[in-house]
């Protein structure tokens, strides 16, 4: 299945390039993020970058800002190769701060912003961060005394004794702590520090060098930082802007957040190989999107297929402008046939497409492709993109035949090389002859369109957002009051899946169903939450040991407690 990308035609969709249109991939065309950030603020230069609220920045304007953030972490002394945190909110200081530490030679660790305290502490923690640029207050927390109370224990000078390597850390706000330092007052740090200075830095810079770490979470509990290059960003979604049809000129509504590779790359990374505007909302908000679609005649909306739901079910959908709309990138979810085809007929929208990747793979790995027939769009994910191979293989790693299930496994330039610093985690996702094995259950068509069936790693989506329930399980053991815990995904009419726990209660104890989703909910992002709690005596297990969460998923755990 491989087929490198020589233009940006998109054969499959019978738009073969006109004579002489050939371009060098993104890849080798700009080498790395920063070539790019300046030749699209000298290509784009008077076109809208980002639009955020009243605040309006021309591509150039966003060259000048994150070479100013550039600057100012150098003078921070961020070196090559450092690793540079942002725990924020779609905003153009997320833009500007992750993109200035990237043109300085960091490398880029987004954090969620789900995450409570001692999460982001532990992804921290675990890529020994320099600097962490973070949020003032969002959606009522304070993220930095979250951040404080979960990092004051530790050997570690400073505000976060329990985050030693963490030398600075940057509010996005206009006050700070004592201790900590505003965005204004970090960027005035770079004034001594020329441009020419900060050329040279990103110019440094080889295109298989890192330039981010994307965490994820597998079977272990223990989230993973999927470490992605330059190259493979740039390439990837040179091939996905070209899929989509993203274009110059587009408006995109990102509502995916910055932290998912999706936000990230299918949002900053594809708008500025494009010359797209950028228009970041930090939370999804149906009414909030409705209004920025019309106001700010969106073109291009990407995202989880309850997003779609939302928008074509509210009540006042009719009272907005929806007109522009003309491209929807949707997946990481059953994507119902009635919902792609409410979106071209009440909608109109032209081009509606479905996806699936993972950060391992760099975010994408199959894609539909436009003229795709609805059934197609609706039941399956795509086909492999340009450069990829994908097979499904059988329990002894057989390549399964077209319509039998097996693990999904990938192939091509854009699967990391590894997780960061955990060649234990790595040697068992990838191959000795570069497979990737992703762990979904999947079946490809005889046109070699792939369908995901199931989650080997028992993973669930709720709302987008990727749910493990190792993870979760790990941290509802810390209560005092269990013994032994079990997660399993469920429908969830507005969510599409949410997790329920089979809880096995210490001796004695009198602990409620409320009593632990209260206690969750001040312990961990809200989508890892559980819905509902089931008590039981003991968990269902095999003669091995292992837990039966089939029986679970069915609703059969065995006799109710006493």
């Amino acid at each position: 299945m491989r087929d490198d990308l020589e233009t940006r035609a998109d054969p499959a969709a019978g738009e073969p390039a006109a004579p002489g249109e050939q371009e060098t991939r993104a890849d080798l065309e700009y080498g790395v993020i920063p070539r790019l950030v300046r030749a699209a603020a000298r290509r784009y230069a008077s076109r809208e970058a980002v639009v955020e609220g009243r605040t309006r920045v021309s591509y150039a304007e966003l060259g000048e800002r994150v070479s100013r953030a550039a600057a100012a972490c150098v003078a921070a002394g961020v070196e090559p190769g450092d690793r540079v945190a942002v725990w924020a909110p779609n905003t153009l200081d997320w833009i500007v701060s992750a993109l200035g530490a990237v043109t300085a030679g960091a490398v880029l660790v987004p954090v969620n912003t789900r995450f409570k305290g001692t999460e982001a502490a532990y992804v921290l923690r675990r890529t020994r961060a320099r600097l962490l640029f973070v949020t003032g207050t969002f959606l009522g927390t304070s993220y930095v005394a979250s951040l404080r109370r979960a990092a004051q224990e530790g050997t570690g000078r400073g505000p976060l004794p329990g985050l030693p390597r963490l030398e600075k850390v940057v509010v996005l706000a206009e006050d700070a702590p004592a201790d900590f330092t505003t965005w204004q007052e970090f960027l005035a740090g770079g004034a001594a520090v020329s441009p020419e200075t900060v050329r040279e830095r990103a110019d440094a810079l080889h295109p298989d060098a890192p330039s981010d770490i994307v965490f994820t979470s597998g079977t272990t509990g223990r989230p993973k930082g999927a470490v992605i290059t330059h190259a493979q960003t740039l390439r990837a979604y040179d091939v996905w802007s070209e899929l989509a049809g993203l274009r110059e000129g587009d408006r995109y509504l990102i509502v995916n957040p910055f932290f998912h590779t999706f936000g990230y790359k299918a949002g900053i990374i594809a708008c500025l190989l494009r010359g797209a505007t950028m228009i970041p909302q930090p939370v999804f908000g149906v009414e909030t999107a409705l209004a920025n679609i019309a106001a700010e005649r969106v073109s291009v909306l990407p995202g989880p297929p309850t997003l779609h739901q939302q928008l074509l079910d509210h009540p006042a959908r009719a009272l907005h402008d929806l007109s522009a709309l003309r491209v929807v990138v949707t997946g990481a979810a059953v994507v119902p046939l009635e919902l792609v085809e409410r979106l071209r007929s009440e909608l109109r929208i032209a081009t509606v497409l479905t996806a699936y990747g993972l950060s391992e793979s760099s975010g994408v790995v199959t894609m539909c492709r436009r003229g795709d027939p609805p059934e197609v769009i609706a039941t399956t994910s795509g086909r492999a993109i340009p450069g990829t191979e994908v097979r499904v293989v059988d329990a002894v790693g057989r390549p399964a035949p077209p319509g039998d299930p097996g693990e999904v496994h990938v192939r091509g330039y854009h699967v990391m090389a590894g997780y960061f610093e955990d060649p234990a985690a790595t040697a068992r996702v990838l191959t000795p002859d570069g497979w990737l094995r992703t762990g979904d259950v999947g079946v490809l068509d005889a046109a070699g369109n792939l369908r995901i069936t199931d989650r080997i790693k028992d993973m669930f989506i709720v709302g987008g957002f990727n749910a493990y329930p190792a993870e979760i399980e790990q941290l509802l053991g810390r209560h005092p009051d269990i013994a032994e815990v079990a997660v399993v995904g469920i429908p969830d009419p507005r969510l599409g899946e949410v997790g329920k726990a089979y809880a096995v209660r210490r001796a004695g104890s009198q602990l409620t169903a409320d009593d632990l989703i209260a206690w969750s909910r001040r312990e961990m992002a809200n989508y890892k939450v559980p819905r509902e709690v089931a008590f039981v005596p003991a968990l269902p297990r095999n003669a091995s040991g292992k837990i039966l969460k089939t029986l679970l998923r069915n609703g059969n755990p065995g006799p109710a407690p006493a």
